[in-house]
């Protein structure tokens, strides 16, 4: 019952995330599969990581290069989305062990949040690869 239950959820959660995206987005979700929970990038093609554990994304923060690839993976057995307040990239609810990607290409500040726990709020800080600083980020996500 309760894969019926999560199921029923999901698809709901889709179908409103499409209906608010207008249309699709850039993005890329891949089911089953399982990344760390780190900030750091997991090879040199800039791609980064964030764990959605205990109702919350896990680092609330990142800081990444333009061109950065971005991947959330869920680790809580509840359903959760990854949707940007300005509306760039929307994912489908996410199952556990789901995961959702997005490549970012555009300086600034991405503000994002669980539409189905709209209490979980994170973002992601881009910015151009030559920004020393982005080198001197610690394991969680921090600058230094």
């Amino acid at each position: 019952m309760k894969l019926i239950s999560k199921s029923i959820v999901s698809f709901a959660l889709l179908v409103a995330s499409v209906a608010f995206a207008g249309g699709p987005v850039r993005a890329q979700s891949m089911a089953g599969k399982s990344v760390s929970g780190d900030a750091t990038p997991k090879t040199a093609s800039k791609s980064f990581n964030v764990e959605i554990k205990d109702f919350a994304f896990a680092p609330a923060t990142i800081t990444v290069p333009i061109g950065a690839k971005i991947t959330w993976v869920n680790k809580d057995e509840e359903p959760h989305t990854v949707t940007s307040t300005d509306r760039v990239f929307i994912s489908k609810a996410l199952d556990t062990d789901d995961q959702f990607s997005v490549t970012l290409d555009k300086p600034g500040t991405y503000e994002y949040f669980c539409s189905v726990h709209p209490r979980m709020v994170a973002k992601i800080v881009v910015v151009a690869a030559k920004d020393k600083q982005l080198m001197k980020m610690d394991k969680m996500g921090k600058m230094n």
